[in-house]
């Protein structure tokens, strides 16, 4: 993973960027239209259903996929649940993401791995203590956005030839429940810098350790090759700080409504373009994506200061996910 050059390229990235860019903003202009753009903010979260299985078959993705759905409202359910409790809420996440990272490694689901069920724990917890949407409101919500986006995913089916494949056996699509070598070295690590992320974040702010485990836990992947583990650091902390910048150039612009929804869903199409081919690149688009999103959903967007922060939590959460290489049993291959 070099930070000079691209990886081969794996296929067609549009089709799926196109789902991802559609299931963030349209909901985003439909309830600015409806004039609940707060809900829309919410329900774009939604659009983390599609990201998964992006090169397995459609008729696959169909059953596998609502599987997801359903463990993103769960991690929803739960954050709003402990909101306001920053005890409860570190305990939160250091649970949702061992649980989250031995369901991912031990059925192999692959990229991006556990990282955004705790995203979505931590931020439903801390929307739900920075705003006034009630806790049922934000979970039916964001439940809303996740079923849209897989029926976004499914609108390859219209096409006689998709319908065509014959879809796999669900257990050889998520095979498991079972922990290779490789796969409990990952589940340690995640363990690991979750609670360390938690004790740091507790330090630094609790109402932001999510964003320092998050980053943590994106920088240890879904290999456990001790190499990968630095280089996702170095490229994390890089993108983020570019990404800073970005954003706060976007900032300039107050983006709201409409122009918002346009700009989170270009942003997202250009994530998923890039982001198996170069995540340093993805990441100076994730960062003002996020920015963007949480911000509006919190009514702080277009804040500095929190721009400031997220580049603290992230060079934390990527210093440790980074550092978590250094478990590395010799009994698991590089290759991992």
């Amino acid at each position: 993973m070099s930070l000079f050059a691209f990886a081969p390229s794996r296929g067609r990235r549009w089709p799926l960027a196109l789902q991802a860019a559609l299931g963030i903003s349209v909901p985003i202009a439909v309830m600015t239209l409806a004039g609940e753009p707060a809900l829309g903010y919410i329900a774009a979260s939604g659009a983390f259903t599609v990201l998964f299985l992006g090169s397995a078959a459609v008729v696959d993705r169909a059953r596998a996929l609502p599987l997801i759905a359903a463990g993103l409202v769960v991690s929803a359910a739960l954050g709003v649940l402990v909101a306001g409790n920053a005890v409860l809420v570190g305990i939160g996440v250091v649970l949702v993401a061992v649980a989250s990272a031995a369901i991912a490694f031990g059925f192999r689901l692959g990229p991006p791995g556990p990282l955004f069920f705790v995203l979505v724990f931590g931020l439903s917890a801390h929307v739900v203590d920075s705003s006034a949407i009630a806790p049922l409101t934000y979970v039916a919500a964001l439940a809303a956005g996740c079923v849209f986006s897989y029926l976004l995913a499914l609108t390859p089916l219209l096409l006689p030839r998709s319908r065509a494949v014959t879809p796999r056996p669900l257990r050889d699509l998520l095979p498991g429940p079972a922990l290779s070598p490789g796969s409990r070295v990952l589940v340690l690590r995640v363990a690991v810098v979750a609670v360390l992320g938690v004790l740091l974040g507790l330090v630094i702010d609790p109402t932001r350790t999510y964003w320092i485990v998050g980053s943590a836990v994106a920088v240890v992947g879904v290999a456990a090759a001790r190499r990968a583990a630095f280089e996702r650091g170095l490229h994390r902390m890089l993108g983020t700080v570019l990404g800073a910048g970005l954003y706060a150039l976007l900032a300039l612009l107050h983006p709201a409504g409409l122009w918002l929804a346009l700009l989170l869903g270009a942003l997202q199409f250009t994530i998923e373009l890039v982001v198996v081919r170069h995540y340093a690149l993805a990441l100076v688009f994730i960062t003002p994506l996020v920015l963007l999103l949480t911000g509006a959903a919190t009514g702080d967007i277009g804040s500095m200061d929190v721009a400031g922060e997220r580049i603290v939590d992230t060079l934390v959460g990527a210093a440790l996910g980074a550092a978590s290489g250094l478990l590395h049993p010799r009994a698991v291959a590089p290759s991992t």
